[in-house]
This record gives structure tokens, sequence and C-alpha cells, in this order.
């Protein structure tokens, strides 16, 4: 049986999840796909994936910041894809809200490390959302100096509109710093909203 092996030993999250999603996704016979990782989070998040699948995994730890998953995998991944593309409603709209730089309460500097990982895991959904809107401090995130700016230029070049409220940037003295998307106004932010049928926020 073939063995893929994947390296994600000082990944953050969701980036190991991500690695093994893709590998397991473009399988087209079955194999074992090996994860490396080095964190007892990413074994927990993985093996979750791939329960999600219907898949079997087991994991060991072959050194003190070093664990391998082992992914045995059929032809359930396919299958589950398939249906994955076939359950999705034609009229829906999924719209992403960013309303600050960081994400969550309690350390800033992990509300940004979170905040960066959540954007870039949106860059990885099987289903684009249509928009993604920034206000308040969010509009931060697509401006010059932005952690996000390539995952949310990555975004935008797949068809998604990036929509930063124009009151906001002017507050925050960014209005000629717009590195990605577009100026929008309130009404518009209400408007895309107001027309969405799923609406995610971090």
């Amino acid at each position: 049986m073939n063995i893929v092996k994947i390296n994600s030993i000082g990944d953050n999250c969701p980036i190991p999840v991500v690695k093994a999603k893709k590998a397991l996704d473009a399988l087209t016979e079955a194999a074992i796909v090996e994860v490396s990782v080095d964190n007892e989070i990413a074994v927990q998040n993985i093996t979750k994936m791939v329960s999600q699948k219907n898949l079997t995994s087991t994991f060991e730890k072959t050194g003190e910041n070093h664990f391998v998953i082992k992914i045995q995998s059929g032809d359930v991944v396919c299958e589950a894809t398939e249906e994955a593309v076939v359950t999705v409603e034609k009229d829906e709209k999924m719209v992403v809200v960013l309303s600050s730089d960081k994400m969550g309460e309690g350390d800033e500097e992990l509300g940004k490390v979170l905040i960066k990982g959540f954007i870039y895991a949106v860059t990885q959904l099987d289903k684009l959302p249509k928009a993604v809107l920034l206000y308040n401090s969010g509009v931060k995130l697509s401006a010059e100096g932005s952690d996000s700016m390539e995952d949310l230029k990555a975004l935008e070049d797949q068809g998604v509109e990036i929509l930063s409220c124009g009151t906001c940037l002017n507050f925050y003295g960014l209005s000629d710093k717009l590195a990605v998307g577009k100026v929008t106004n309130m009404y518009s932010i209400v408007e895309e909203l107001a027309a969405s049928t799923i609406t995610i926020r971090p």
C-alpha cells in the first residue's frame, strides 16, 4: 500500500489539518497518510477531521515534540468529497465578517495569531464566501503591513469580494493604505448581511 508522508512540524493551526485534508482529498487509491506534527493539539485536530471522514487513524509519540499520525484511507474519501459537493445549495450565500484585527478576548498577540489562522482557514474552505466584510479595527487586516494580506489577496483572486468600511479606514488613518479589496459603506454592508444565508464571525 502506498504511503504519503506529510511534514507539518512547526506549522501553526490550522495548517496541519489543512495539509492532511488536502492529502486525503487528492488520493485516487487506498493509501496510508502519515502526518508529522509537534504538538498534541494538532494530533487531536487531525484525528477529529479523520473521524468526520469516517476513516481510521492511529498515532505515536516518536520524540519529545514529535508525533506521527497514520491515517488509513480507502474509497471513502472520494465518496465523502462528492457528497459534500452535491449537498451545497446553489443559492447559498456565505459572508465572513471581520470586525476586529484580533480574534477573541484576552492576550492581544494571541488574538492576532488566531485571526491570521482564521483567515487562512477561510481560504481552504471547499465553498468560498461571496464576500469578506471588514469594519472597525478589522480594516487593519486589509491595509498595508497586514499579516493576512496574502490570504485576503488569494480570496480576492478567486472571486471573493473584500469590502472594507470607508469610515473605519478614515478613522484609523488608513484611507490611503488599503492594499486589497474595495472601500464600502455601512449601507452596502447591511445589504450584504441581509442577503446572506450564512454569516461567519470569528
